[in-house]
């Protein structure tokens, strides 16, 4: 039987599946409730953005400008695409 995890989890059944699986409160929240609400897909992947190795090396600077990323300035494009990643 499913535990009631209270007002907040709108999805009481996933949220314990998720928690069981490991994964965190929140993540375990943000999932079962996503699932809940039609407007969202937690199951789809990405959004509609190309890949970074489509962008031109001027709109990753300007990318990474937006984020402050330290050092853009002498940065190729591969080196742009990599900061990205791990910001």
């Amino acid at each position: 039987m499913t535990k009631d995890h209270g007002p907040s989890i709108k999805d009481d059944e996933t949220y314990e599946a998720l928690r069981e699986d490991g994964a965190s409160k929140e993540k375990a929240a943000r999932i079962a409730n996503a699932q809940v609400n039609s407007d969202q897909h937690p199951s789809e992947k990405g959004g509609k953005q190309s890949p970074y190795e489509d962008w031109t090396k001027d709109d990753l600077y300007a990318r990474a400008q937006e984020l402050e990323i330290d050092g853009r300035s002498d940065m190729t494009k591969d080196a742009l695409i990599k900061a990205l990643r791990q910001h």
